[in-house]
């Protein structure tokens, strides 16, 4: 008995004294201070509150001292059209921005935010990405420039909000609209003028007639960021289900880290990929059908089919101009054939 007390008491002593060094280490990494990183997003504060805050929030608790991410909102330390160049070169440490706003040279560019109609829904992104090998691409594109690509996730779909109301294609020729780059590419031949702004100054550019609508977000957005005070109109034809985004890092900075913080830190973006899900999908419907701000209008199913057949026509041209492009193209049609052969709920006819 007296041995076994003896026992126990030096194992009680030795775990005791194991989880207090445990305690003190805990704080530092590799006996340094804190990692600090720098991310800014392409969202304007208003909107950062739902889309990135709160998880870069859960992320610095989370890290216990050891490493604090400093959240910067659009433009705030660059312009968003300078952001991969600022990651890149280590003015920043990491980003959240699709790959098209960001400007990145890479062969997936194209493919971020709007690519028209390569999804229908918030859930063709992820599925895309993990299911059907755009993750895989992704990451060895970005590496070749020396970025790390996190993750990608969706947002909201692509709407119209204008003030004036758009019923027809017709309605849509001449109008000056905020749009990301490709879809503007890709809708001028419709008669739109993309026009390019900083994004603080979107509100104020529709309210002095330098814009006569948005096309950037769904309902969503509109409400949350201010659009739905100084636009009438809401088109539900949309020109793709969900924004393409992701969240990307230096190279050199991500391979500093150690194991349990990347881990922790992919965490907090599924986290975010996840709460987006429900809050654009659950908002989108509820402003729809309870929002007092915006008319909805609505092109005839048979007339926006010129838009969607067009669409078919830009992916080729896009597809013919690299080899990368064509795989991703090639993923895009087999993915919607397949959602098309599943029927419903994948997709409706």
């Amino acid at each position: 008995m007296t041995n076994r007390r003896d026992f126990l008491k030096k194992a009680g002593m030795g775990t005791a004294a194991a989880a207090g060094a445990a305690t003190l280490a805990a704080p530092a990494v590799h006996g340094q201070s804190p990692i600090k990183w720098r991310m800014q997003t392409y969202a304007g504060p208003a909107l950062a509150e739902h889309v990135i805050k709160p998880h870069i929030d859960m992320f610095n608790q989370a890290a216990q001292g050891q490493m604090e991410i400093e959240l910067f909102f659009a433009d705030q330390l660059v312009p968003t059209g300078e952001l991969f160049r600022a990651m890149q070169q280590g003015t920043i440490d990491a980003v959240q921005s699709d790959d098209d706003s960001m400007a990145s040279p890479t062969e997936v560019t194209v493919f971020g935010g709007y690519f028209p109609f390569a999804s229908r829904y918030s859930l063709d992104v992820p599925v895309l990405f993990n299911q059907y090998g755009l993750k895989e691409i992704w990451e060895e594109e970005y590496a070749k420039v020396g970025v790390k690509h996190i993750s990608a996730g969706a947002w909201d779909p692509c709407h119209f909000a204008t003030k004036d109301p758009i019923r027809s294609l017709e309605d849509l020729k001449g109008k000056r609209v905020f749009t990301f780059p490709t879809a503007g590419r890709f809708m001028s031949q419709f008669g739109v003028v993309p026009v390019t702004l900083p994004w603080e100054d979107i509100e104020v550019a529709v309210q002095t007639g330098e814009l006569d609508g948005i096309a950037w977000s769904g309902i969503t957005e509109d409400y949350t960021v201010g659009w739905a005070d100084v636009t009438n109109y809401f088109l539900t034809n949309n020109i793709s289900g969900a924004w393409a985004g992701s969240f990307f890092a230096n190279m050199e900075k991500w391979n500093e880290l150690p194991d349990h913080l990347k881990t922790m830190l992919q965490l907090a973006m599924d986290a975010s990929h996840y709460y987006r899900q429900w809050w654009y999908w659950g908002g989108e419907a509820a402003l729809r059908v309870n929002g007092t701000k915006m008319e909805l209008t609505s092109i005839p199913d048979a007339e926006w089919q010129q838009v969607e057949d067009a669409a078919m026509v830009f992916w080729d041209e896009i597809a013919a101009e690299s080899p990368t492009k064509a795989k991703v193209v090639e993923i895009f049609k087999k993915y919607n054939q397949d959602m098309q052969k599943a029927g419903r709920p994948y997709r409706y006819t």
